[in-house]
């Protein structure tokens, strides 16, 4: 198998686009043939509602692995993609935190549930949360790898070297074989002179980890979750559909 089979999905800005890259390049991921579980770790359960599953799921949510109530087999759910499982998210999961306080390894909650059915799939994609929290900090742990979402633009770029240090910080604490694997360009409009300064910040900050192919502006993309759909589903000949497959590609490839 790949070097990188879990993949994070991180940035401490919201707004980035995280929780729609993560859904749809899992989505991608599967149409391609390949076995994907979707790991919904974001208080919000937008993964979960973007996905067609229910926020209601009482009982069997990644809350409940976390706190050790039951185990990350017997919170995956089907979704209606083939090759694409889901442990949903739901609001339960903001008092984790709260009491995973003083429980012993209480970062390496995450790995170790999904260490559990690792070998179920080729790729675990895990959807964080906006913010810097023992949730996050989890999701960094079980992870092999991080992909960075970002929009084209300065605000962007400001918290950059916060993340930067959290990645480098989990990996000299927690877990030393975390890599960078890429940074995703979000909302692209090439028509914009900011957009190809912005670019070139982004290169230097992270030489080489730039994706290929950007992801544009399409209402179609936002449209999406609201059908419950990832983009290839809702619009597969799509430029956004386009650009999340090649996004996917290069991915898979990058892991391997």
């Amino acid at each position: 198998m790949g070097k990188y089979r879990v993949l994070c999905f991180a940035n401490q800005k919201g707004g980035v686009g995280k929780t729609t890259s993560a859904l749809n390049i899992a989505a991608c991921m599967a149409r391609a043939g390949k076995k994907v579980l979707l790991v919904d770790a974001d208080p919000q359960g937008n993964a979960t509602g973007g996905i067609g599953v229910s926020k209601k799921n009482k009982g069997s949510t990644v809350y409940e692995v976390l706190i050790g109530q039951i185990s990350a087999s017997d919170a995956i759910v089907p979704t209606s993609a083939k090759n694409l499982w889901l442990i949903p998210s739901g609001i339960d999961l903001v008092g984790a935190e709260l009491e995973l306080a003083d429980e012993p390894r209480r970062e390496y909650r995450l790995k170790e549930a999904l260490d559990t059915v690792r070998d179920r799939f080729d790729y675990i994609i895990i959807d964080c949360p906006p913010a810097l929290s023992l949730l996050t900090i989890n999701t960094l742990v079980a992870a092999d790898g991080v992909v960075i979402p970002l929009l084209c633009e300065y605000y962007s770029l400001e918290g950059l070297s916060q993340l930067t240090a959290t990645i480098g910080h989990i990996k000299k604490r927690y877990r030393p074989s975390l890599e960078l694997v890429g940074v995703l360009i979000n909302m692209y409009d090439g028509r914009l002179n900011l957009t190809v300064s912005v670019l070139e910040e982004i290169k230097k900050f992270f030489p080489g980890k730039l994706f290929r192919t950007p992801i544009p502006r399409s209402v179609r993309i936002s449209e999406a979750p609201s059908y419950g759909l990832s983009i290839i589903d809702y619009d597969r000949n799509g430029k956004g559909a386009a650009a999340y497959a090649a996004v996917a590609r290069e991915l898979m490839e990058r892991c391997e």
